[in-house]
């Protein structure tokens, strides 16, 4: 009984001492936690948000329990896709968020506040450059957007750090391939400390990056998904076509049971998720096209196949 006491004062004091680390602010942290239940779990409120923090509600009740009531818009947020193929749907799914945040800022009648995206030259080289027109076309105002190409990981987050203090921003992306040494769980914590102060959404894209500690709030898996058929004004589908782009989500880190995954929609008209349901792994394999031809056209007049080597062993020298 006695060792089982001293390791309940343990835990509650280490729960006590995350909780000052975090700069939570509750009072009376290990009060409640001692008067929760017998097991030392703290019971949370209905529709109480944690340290007051201040959020932006996704529209999709399952995401906003996990992000403990929205996108929080005063910390970091962790997106992470396992291999590079994926790196196109993390970085739509952050600029959803971002497109998201600037909306936000417009309605406060905010319209210049811009989106700055920090994408490191090995990331950038790897996945890619963001292509105006189609952030355009993905709901997101690109006259409010600054493009930086740091070099150096060091360098990106010198830049990072640098924009979080000035509150002029509406989000701050921070796209970094792998796990870097030099962004180890103390350079997120100086990022996220770094945030929180300037109370700016920082978004850490991670490309082809595995688990690691990290101080973010939430750390969501991205991965693609195939997308719907087009709708049509009289309820049908196009056959054929293809729709508004899905994203799989998956919570890795979150501070409430997350469920297995969640199937996501994107709307860029109206900037907004929907909840989708996974299509059968049939019909996501591979769809049959509405109007079948085939893949390559016959030869005509030679044979199918390349020529077999050795008929020529080389050219006679010229001098």
């Amino acid at each position: 009984m006695a060792e089982n006491a001293v390791q309940r004062e343990t835990v509650l004091s280490l729960r006590e001492t995350i909780a000052r680390i975090e700069n939570r602010r509750l009072p009376g942290v290990v009060k409640a936690v001692k008067a929760a239940d017998p097991a030392g779990f703290r019971r949370r409120q209905e529709g109480s948000q944690a340290s007051g923090r201040k959020v932006l509600p996704l529209g999709i009740s399952e995401l906003d329990d996990i992000l403990e009531g929205g996108l929080p818009l005063e910390g970091m947020t962790e997106i992470r896709n396992s291999e590079t193929r994926d790196a196109g749907a993390a970085a739509g799914f952050a600029t959803a968020l971002s497109a998201l945040c600037q909306q936000a800022r417009q309605q406060k009648g905010d319209a210049g506040a811009p989106v700055l995206w920090i994408s490191q030259s090995l990331a950038s080289t790897e996945a890619g450059l963001p292509y105006g027109l189609g952030l355009k076309a993905y709901g997101l105002d690109i006259r409010s957007l600054i493009l930086s190409l740091p070099r150096t990981v060091k360098d990106a987050l010198w830049i990072a750090e640098t924009a979080l203090s000035v509150p002029a921003f509406c989000a701050v992306i921070l796209e970094i391939r792998g796990n870097p040494a030099s962004l180890a769980l103390s350079e997120s914590r100086r990022l996220h400390v770094r945030a929180r102060a300037g109370r700016i959404p920082l978004l850490l894209l991670r490309q082809s990056g595995h688990e690691e500690a990290s101080s973010a709030f939430c750390r969501l898996h991205i991965e693609p998904a195939p997308a719907r058929e087009r709708p049509l004004p009289d309820g049908s589908m196009l056959c054929g076509s293809i729709g508004h782009p899905v994203f799989h989500v998956i919570a890795e880190k979150s501070r409430s049971p997350a469920p297995v995954g969640l199937f996501l929609e994107w709307n860029p008209h109206d900037r907004r998720f929907y909840p989708v349901e996974p299509l059968p792994a049939a019909a996501a394999a591979d769809p049959e096209p509405a109007h079948s031809v085939a893949r390559l056209s016959a030869s005509s007049g030679r044979s199918g196949g390349a020529d077999t080597l050795g008929h020529l062993v080389a050219f006679p020298r010229a001098s």
